[in-house]
């Protein structure tokens, strides 16, 4: 990000925040807020039995499971599933976490963005994003219809609905043929069996309905029940949007089916009649049990000094700041997470005190820091300021 860019995060930001005043302070959020953390904290607790509850009942209810021990392994699933050579999908950290765009690409897979913010970074050439509900926070108005009008050689003024409108007609004409839609989800309830997935746009939805949907996140992602998938989602939309509920919330518990016909069950009526879940380890496993605590508001970011500082640089892909720079050290390793900013930090606190479910970014940050430290993970200049102060009581 350059300073333009940062300045107009901070702008958006600011934008979020006073849409979320009033709503954040409420008994209700409160309630919801103890209710989460208790939900988060079982469901890492219990994670090896809830991922041994879903894969049975998302079998039983039709959808093909699978448990990607990397993210090697979950592109090729996915990649094997396609019968097209064009698929469309939606916002997810964990497909960014992945590299599934790349990988699709590089065996000649077209893949379309079709969230209106990641398909302007798409269509700009931007890799990351500035936050991850708000992927392009970061642009201006004027800069993002420049953007269109460059790259889909429309004539369009600085006006966001006519920027929003020319980037739905080109998504559109370009899924149009598409029989294969792969998104996240937000929380997946291990004894129902079904994903809970939230959006504004309805792109997902048009994505559920396509012959084949596929479905991949973290297994840090179940939860018991679907009343605790749903708690968690309400949570995440007020925190990252500032409302109170999602334009839609999708539960998808299996293919499209019908048994109108004598009662024999018949799918693919009018949505998918194949739907695959793709649970990914890629680290998770060996992680910091707090570290999966959190519920991907971005709400963190938000009041991170270092984030508003610097911006993305801070973070690692789609996981931005500090606990995306602690992820980093289990979904890649530990010289990566030095490279994400694991020395930017100034473990003042905030991340954990702006959390809805307190996950202790700043402390996990310290600890992830001894590590390295011990692995001889450093910067050679904090090697001498050390020495500066062991020698003369002083870093000066």
């Amino acid at each position: 990000m350059n300073d333009d860019e940062i300045r107009q995060m901070r702008i958006s930001f600011s934008k979020l925040d006073e849409r979320r005043t009033g709503l954040l302070d409420t008994p209700e959020l409160d309630v919801l807020r103890d209710r989460v953390a208790e939900i988060r904290e079982l469901a890492v607790e219990k994670m090896d039995d809830l991922i041994s509850e879903a894969s049975r009942r998302l079998m039983e209810n039709g959808i093909e499971f699978h448990l990607a021990e990397d993210a090697d392994e979950a592109c090729r699933i996915i990649h094997e599933s396609l019968d097209w050579d064009t698929v469309a999908k939606s916002k997810s950290n964990t497909l960014s976490e992945i590299g599934l765009s790349d990988y699709l690409r590089r065996k000649g897979v077209r893949v379309i963005e079709t969230d209106l913010g990641d398909r302007i970074l798409q269509l700009a050439g931007i890799k990351k994003p500035a936050h991850p509900v708000g992927p392009a926070l970061h642009l201006g108005v004027s800069e993002i219809a420049g953007i269109v009008r460059d790259r889909l050689g429309v004539d369009i003024s600085d006006d966001p609905y006519e920027i929003m409108a020319a980037v739905r007609e080109d998504i559109l004409s370009k899924i149009e043929s598409c029989t294969t839609g792969v998104s996240g989800a937000n929380s997946v309830a291990a004894h129902d069996g079904a994903a809970v997935i939230v959006h504004n746009e309805g792109n997902v939805g048009r994505l559920s309905l396509m012959d084949t949907h596929i479905l991949v996140f973290g297994i840090d992602k179940f939860v018991p029940e679907i009343e605790d998938a749903v708690s968690v989602v309400k949570l995440e939309t007020a925190y990252a949007t500032g409302t109170g509920v999602p334009s839609y919330i999708n539960v998808i518990s299996g293919p499209s089916k019908t048994a109108d016909i004598e009662k024999m069950l018949l799918r693919g009526m009018y949505g998918a009649s194949r739907v695959i879940a793709v649970a990914v380890d890629n680290g998770r496993s060996s992680a910091y049990p707090e570290a999966l605590l959190c519920i991907g508001c971005g709400s963190c970011i938000v009041s991170c000094p270092v984030y508003n500082a610097i911006g993305n640089r801070f973070g690692y892909r789609g996981y931005l700041g500090g606990r995306g720079v602690v992820m980093s050290s289990f979904l890649a390793d530990r010289e990566t997470a030095v490279e994400s900013g694991l020395y930017m930090c100034t473990l003042c606190g905030l991340c954990t005190e702006k959390c809805p479910v307190g996950t202790p970014t700043s402390s996990l940050m310290e600890k992830l820091r001894r590590e390295c430290n011990a692995a001889g993970l450093y910067h050679s200049s904090h090697l001498r300021v050390a020495e500066r102060i062991r020698r003369r009581g002083s870093p000066l």
